[in-house]
């Protein structure tokens, strides 16, 4: 008996101390990046390379320099006080054959590195908030943008998880050409970098729970909004709302396809109306 509870014991000690290190090594306790689906089959091609972190999973482009899409779990376990690290990189885990785009490349060339999953989304270690600087996670995003439109948006995300939901996010881009704040651009970095046209979003709202694609109903709250990559654009990402089935027209993706299609069809043709701040 003696013997059986030592070894219970141990056992039990050893799965206390793997949880516990998963997540001080930065991996959450729930919340699969990719639940909602892997929208364009990414998966070794060049133009299409799934890359998958504990804090975000993505596609990338390697011709274009920048990730297709990048999608991640949004919930209270990724929040803390961890500190804005601000360690922009390259992304040594990319293929030796792909570019690794650098900090350097986006100098002076009136675009920020714009985060896809935010920094401010992985506040629960340092390494978590670390991994949002890698150079896979950016694109070429007009300042007014990013600062403004964007972080607004990012704000109000936060503030539905800060009331008891969770998020699956996921963010991309397509097209070719924006406008910085030293003008039109097509590409940066000798062409090694595309500057997108257009900037998407699609945001799947639950309250806390478990199974979170089987709780996606046509009640389902599913904010998509698409922006033009442009200094000179609205501060309310409110009025850039849109449907998802209008990304996918756009970009050809099947952005929630691990959700049923009786589901998806009245999720993704609706335009959200719901609250913005």
């Amino acid at each position: 008996m003696l013997k059986h509870l030592k070894r219970f014991t141990y056992f039990a000690f050893v799965g206390w101390l793997f949880v516990s290190c998963s997540q001080e090594d930065g991996v959450a306790p729930k919340g699969d990046n990719l639940a909602m689906g892997n929208p364009s089959e990414a998966a070794t091609d060049f133009s299409n390379y799934l890359i998958e972190k504990a804090q975000y999973s993505l596609s990338y482009n390697s011709y274009r320099g920048t990730p297709n899409w990048v999608s991640w779990h949004l919930s209270s376990t990724w929040l803390g006080s961890a500190p804005r690290q601000d360690d922009f990189r390259g992304d040594n885990s990319l293929p030796a054959t792909f570019y690794r785009v650098t900090p350097a490349d986006y100098t002076g060339s009136g675009f920020d590195r714009g985060h896809n999953a935010p920094s401010a989304d992985r506040t629960l270690t340092v390494e978590d908030n670390s991994a949002t600087f890698l150079m896979s996670n950016m694109i070429p995003q007009a300042p007014n943008n990013n600062q403004q439109t964007w972080a607004n948006l990012e704000n109000y995300c936060r503030k539905l998880v800060s009331q008891g939901n969770e998020l699956y996010i996921i963010m991309g881009q397509y097209g070719k050409g924006g406008t910085g704040s030293a003008g039109f651009k097509e590409t940066l970095a000798g062409g090694k970098i595309t500057v997108p046209n257009r900037i998407w979003k699609v945001i799947v709202v639950l309250p806390e729970g478990n199974n979170d694609v089987n709780r996606v109903t046509s009640s389902t709250r599913v904010i998509a909004i698409d922006t033009p990559n442009s200094n000179n654009i609205s501060t309310s990402w409110a009025t850039y709302r849109t449907t998802v089935d209008a990304i996918e027209a756009k970009t050809g993706y099947d952005i929630l396809s691990n959700v049923s299609t009786t589901v998806q069809r009245v999720i993704e043709a609706r335009v959200d109306d719901g609250p913005t701040s």
